[in-house]
This record gives C-alpha cells, sequence and structure tokens, in this order.
C-alpha cells in the first residue's frame, strides 16, 4: 500500500499539533516530522508519543535540502534520543550521513536510508541504489532533480525492480508525475504539503490536489494514463476537467500535466520514452502549445493514422493511444477536436446544420493556431471568412491556403473589423485573457451588433471578457470560451473511454475553478 504522507516542519508544539490534525483531517496516511531547526527533546517525544499515524523523524542534512546546521553526529545523537519515545516511528537518515558516521545509530525504529540531489541525477544512481540495499535498513528513498519529463521514468523502474520498500521521487515541475502516479507503481509512500507555502521539495503537490484534482485515493496499478503536453501546462484547466469526468463515470483513468520541453526533438524524445514504457499504460494525450504540429509531424513520421482535418489544419490536439491486446506496438492516432468545438459552438447557438454556415459571413480574428483552426473548419462547411489579423502577411498567407476549399476566405484591416457586416465574429487571439482582462478584440471602437449576430471568443480566463461585454451591450448573442473549450475536451473523453461525456460535470469544474475571481485555483 501507497500511503499520503504530509510533511511537516516542526517549530514549537501547539502549532505541530495543529498542523497534524490538519493533515490528518485532509486524509493523510502518514506524518513526517522535519526537525531540522528545534532540539527540544520533550517536546518532540511529545509529538510522537501522542501520534495516531505512523511517523517519520527526519532531521535532514543542510547537503541533501535541509534547514539546519548540525553536524552528523549531533543530528544522529538527536534522532535516536528523540525516536526512542516511539519505536514504530520511522527514522530517516541519509546514505552520507550513515557513511561518514563513526559508529552506526542505537535505533530500534525501522530505518529509511535517503539521498536527495537538488542539482540533478546523481552520477552514480544505480551504485547508491546498491549501497543502500547493503544497509540494514526497512526503505530506501532517492530523490532527485528531473531534467526532462523521462527522469520520471527511472524512477518508475527503480519502483518496478525494488528489492525493499523503496521510495523513489523527482523534484521540479518536470518530476511532478513521479508523485503523483507513485501509487500506480507501488512505491511506499509520495509526499503532500498542506499547501503550497509549506511545501518541502521543488514540484511538490498539496494533499488537497493529490486527493481531489488527481484522484489519490482511485489510483491502482490499472488505471489508465492521459494527459496534457506541453510547454507551459501548469495551470492547465484539463486535469480537473477530466478527472472529474473521469470519477463521475467511474472510468479508471488518470490525467496528469506533462510538461515537455520546446521543440520537435523534445516531442519526440518524449513519445519514443513514454509511449513504450510498461507500466504506464498511457492511453491518450490532449496536446497544446507549442507541440500540436510537432504532434502532426511525429504522426506522419511514424505512418501514423491522422484525421485529414488534422493534416488540413497542419496541427493535431488530441492522440488516442490504443493499448489492445493483439497489437505489436501500441498504435497511434490523431485528430484535431477543436474543429469540431469551434463549429458545434456557433451552429448550436445559431440552431443550424454544420451546412447552414454555407450561408453566413464570417469575422475571424487571429490567425495563430487557433485561427486556423478556425478559418479551415467554416472554410470547409461553405462559410464566407474574413480574417482580421495585425500582420496583413500572415493573414494573406491563411487566406491562400483556404480559400476555395467550398468555402471563399478573404483578408479585411483589423481597423476596419467594428465596420464588418459579417453575422458571425469568432476572436482567436489571447486579447483580453487574465490578467489583461479590459483589453477587447474589438480594439478602443466599440461594435454596432445587433440580435442577428453571434460573437464568440476563444478565450475562458475570464469566462466574460470585455470582447463579450461589449458585443453583448451591442445586442448581440455571445458564445464564451469555455463552450469550445468543454467541448473539445468532451470530445478527447469520448475517444479515450468510449463513454458518453458529463458536459455538465466538465462545465461546473470550469466555472468553479474560474468563478468569482476570474483566476486559476
Amino acid at each position: 500500500m501507497t500511503r499520503l504522507c504530509v510533511p511537516i516542519f516542526v517549530t514549537d508544539f501547539a502549532r505541530a499539533k495543529r498542523e497534524i490534525a490538519t493533515a490528518i483531517e485532509a486524509g493523510a496516511e502518514m506524518i513526517e516530522l522535519r526537525i531540522d531547526e528545534v532540539i527540544d527533546v520533550p517536546m518532540l517525544q511529545g509529538l510522537l508519543q501522542e501520534a495516531s499515524l505512523p511517523i517519520i523523524l527526519t532531521c535532514r542534512s543542510d547537503r541533501e535540502g535541509g534547514r539546519g546546521h548540525r553536524s552528523d553526529a549531533d543530528r544522529i545523537a538527536l534522532v535516536e534520543e528523540v525516536a526512542a519515545s516511539n519505536p514504530e516511528a520511522y527514522v530517516d537518515l541519509e546514505l552520507g550521513t550513515l557513511e561518514s558516521a563513526a559508529s552506526p545509530p542505537v535505533l530500534s525504529n525501522p530505518l529509511i536510508v535517503s539521498t536527495h540531489d537538488f542539482q540533478g541525477r546523481p552520477e552514480r544512481l544505480n551504485n547508491l541504489l546498491i549501497e543502500m540495499n547493503g544497509r540494514p535498513a526497512s526503505v530506501n528513498k532517492v530523490v532527485w532533480t528531473a531534467r526532462s519529463i523521462r527522469d520520471n521514468l527511472e524512477a518508475f523502474e527503480i519502483l518496478q525492480s525494488r528489492q525493499r520498500p523503496t521510495i523513489a521521487l523527482c523534484m521540479g515541475e518536470h518530476g511532478m508525475i513521479s508523485r503523483i502516479l507513485a501509487k500506480k507503481f507501488g512505491a511506499f509512500l509520495t509526499f503532500a504539503s498542506l499547501d503550497s507555502d509549506r511545501a518541502t521539495a521543488p514540484g511538490q503537490v498539496t494533499i488537497d490536489q493529490m486527493k481531489s484534482l488527481y484522484r489519490g485515493d482511485a489510483v491502482g496499478a490499472a488505471t489508465r494514463i492521459y494527459g496534457v503536453v506541453g510547454s507551459p501546462v501548469a495551470h492547465s484547466m484539463s486535469p480537473a476537467i477530466h478527472n472529474a469526468s473521469f470519477e463521475e463515470t467511474r472510468f479508471d483513468g488518470l490525467y496528469v500535466p506533462l510538461l515537455v520541453n520546446a521543440g520537435y526533438e523534445s516531442f519526440k524524445a518524449f513519445m519514443e520514452s513514454m509511449v513504450l514504457f510498461e507500466g504506464l499504460d498511457l492511453c491518450g494525450l490532449s496536446v497544446t502549445i507549442p507541440h500540436k504540429e510537432n504532434a502532426l509531424r511525429y504522426l506522419t513520421e511514424k505512418s501514423a493514422e491522422a484525421d485529414d482535418l488534422s493534416r488540413r489544419i497542419g496541427a493535431v490536439n488530441t492522440i488516442v493511444i490504443d493499448r489492445r491486446l493483439g497489437h505489436s506496438a501500441p498504435r497511434l492516432r490523431g485528430l484535431n477536436t477543436d474543429y469540431g468545438a469551434i463549429l458545434d459552438s456557433i451552429t448550436t447557438t445559431l440552431k443550424i446544420e454544420r451546412n447552414g454556415l454555407a450561408e453566413y459571413r464570417v469575422a475571424v480574428i487571429g490567425a495563430g493556431g487557433t485561427g486556423r483552426t478556425a478559418v479551415a473548419a467554416l472554410a470547409a462547411c461553405g462559410a464566407t471568412v474574413v480574417i482580421y489579423n495585425r500582420t496583413r502577411e500572415r493573414a494573406d498567407a491563411l487566406a491562400a491556403e483556404f480559400n476555395g476549399h467550398t468555402g471563399h476566405v478573404v483578408v479585411a484591416p483589423l481597423e476596419k473589423l467594428c465596420d464588418s457586416c459579417c453575422q458571425v465574429y469568432v476572436n482567436t487571439t489571447s486579447i483580453g485573457m487574465h490578467p489583461k482582462i479590459d483589453a477587447s478584440a474589438f480594439g478602443d471602437r466599440r461594435p454596432r451588433h445587433g440580435a442577428d449576430v453571434v460573437v464568440m471568443d476563444a478565450v475562458y480566463n475570464p469566462i466574460q471578457t470585455q470582447f463579450l461585454r461589449e458585443a453583448e451591450t451591442a445586442g448581440a448573442r455571445t458564445i464564451n470560451g469555455l463552450e469550445m473549450f468543454v467541448r473539445q475536451a468532451a470530445a478527447q473523453f469520448e475517444l479515450w473511454t468510449g463513454l458518453p461525456a458529463p458536459l455538465k460535470v466538465m462545465r461546473d469544474v470550469v466555472e468553479a475553478r474560474l468563478r468569482p475571481s476570474g483566476e486559476h485555483t
């Protein structure tokens, strides 16, 4: 059983007791007492004697991330004295400390022998593991700072080949999934802080995130893994919306953030290692900036399937990884669910079928990735599309590429946007996105719209952008970015699981995280 352990820096008795109680209430299964900066032995013994959960007693060396400056001999003497009050409490001592000790510690407690590297992967990692296994310890613990997301795979391999109960974690944002997936690989424990201000290592998630956002109680060896690939990904809403959907439908899945550095080679290395890693069960990916084009390139190189729409747009935002028995290797399929999300958001509001868009003139603001998707989608349905973009050359190139693909695509000057006679307006830029919420894609002028006009914004944070407020004031019907985001996520969910997407749950989750402040939580 993988325990969920909350580390607590001990400063005084009353505060430590409060934090222990808070951790227990939040669902902790073990407590690590970090005693780096205290020497009040009776107080520490009192904490151990009153503990209702298993305890780890740690006085960390400053060489390995500790806050104190005691000598190794003083630290060993302190933990020996305190630990004697509770023989069942675990004691964590670094391998380096044990090697430098003049004599072995006098302990009847179970020992965790540990090593931590805050600079990167230890050069002698395999040798360190051999040395640890040679120590009379109960648990091995090895922690290092991940250089890329692929370092997590080595942590998983250590857990898979463990000779005794083991903790193997990577620090930093690249290493976050080693903490979230520790239970899947049978780690002795994983750490989660009480809150983000009380983390004891870089990349440590909070206990609320571990239990709620990342479905900590539901994860097991057979759990299928999904995730969002991008850079950055820390503030993505996708883990919240998909994990809530897995919970609602009782699907054994977990969705995690996957930080992959920019560049095709980084994306390719990620795919080559993570997709094939035995035991990870990676079954589906959302792909975001800057890897949508990289995803299509990779699938093309592998002669994998990618739908015609993705190839026409030049970008993939969804990858299905089919791991069914009988395949010699996982089969990959790429799609673009943004395409359908844009069309369905508009046609639902207009109460028409997609082919009905041939009767509409649509303004697309922006010629970036989402703009390109919108132009391709609308032109394919026969709409007349007018592109408005700050850079005329980029707009001209986009229009030339898609003009005549059923619909007609032209370019107009951005300053003429408010004079447009379009019936639908789609903002695909980031103008008005948090924190610059007072900006509008309409600029300094105000639109002259009526009830027969529909205005859509791809921005969903805040939900009600300045662009939409201005359109609504003018009398237009509006579609917020939440609608597009939920629809593309719902399509992904159904592709991965074969289940109907719980649309209400998806909307409620995003709205709850964006309101009332308009910021991610």
